[in-house]
């Protein structure tokens, strides 16, 4: 039996949102692993909208999971309708949206606060010990919401962000683009992703090594 897997997504490109590489490629490894993909983001509007040609602010308002949506292809649902028990895993992509939408470590780093929704299912999902992937910045994320359960993660090298993840309660553990960071006590899979790059080619082996140990988990 197919083991479901959601994709915990937070807009729509990689100053505002998901980074779009990094979801595909995690969409493309689970579907080529057999996973009964999920996808889902909060119906909430993100903190704002960068213009990706030149990464200024820009005046309008978007709303995450209407964004998500574009990734998804519109396979998507509110993440406040779904519960641990519907999932075998759950993978948060990266981009900053998973550090400005999911939480606001992006503006406030370790005294960050996480978004009800996502808080509520790591929570669960944690307490069910059920595996969690997460690539690049969403790591950062991970640790403020299970920080009292003091996960280990990878953001790649960055000192400043490790320092920042280690704060919150977390341990950073120094990674490779090319390679993963297991913490096999709570089934938590991190890869740099695009922290680290520089290309496509790059992330992608890192993304297709969380994918598989996920999936291996659930």
């Amino acid at each position: 039996m197919a083991k479901k897997i959601g994709v915990l997504l937070a807009g729509c490109g990689v100053f505002d949102g998901a980074e779009i590489h990094e979801a595909v490629l995690t969409l493309l490894y689970l579907d080529q692993a057999g996973a009964e993909v999920q996808c889902m983001a909060p119906d909430m509007q993100q903190l704002h909208v960068i213009d990706h040609t030149n990464q200024t602010e820009m005046d309008e308002k978007r709303n995450v999971l209407v964004e998500s949506a574009r990734i998804a292809r519109g396979e998507i649902v509110d993440l406040a309708t779904v519960k641990a028990d519907q999932l075998d895993a759950l993978i948060i992509p990266g981009g900053f949206g998973a550090a400005k939408n999911l939480s606001d470590f992006a503006v406030k780093g370790p005294e960050a606060t996480v978004h009800p929704q996502v808080q509520r299912i790591l929570d669960e999902m944690a307490d069910a010990g059920k595996p969690i992937g997460a690539l690049c910045i969403a790591p950062a994320t991970l640790a403020r919401a299970l920080g009292d359960r003091h996960p280990e993660v990878t953001i790649g090298k960055d000192m400043g962000t490790g320092a920042a993840i280690e704060k919150m309660g977390a341990k950073h553990v120094t990674c490779a683009v090319d390679d993963i960071h297991v913490d096999t006590q709570r089934k938590i899979v991190t890869t740099p992703a695009y922290m680290l790059g520089p290309g496509i080619k790059d992330v992608a082996v890192g993304i297709e090594k969380l994918v598989r140990k996920v999936v291996e988990l659930a």
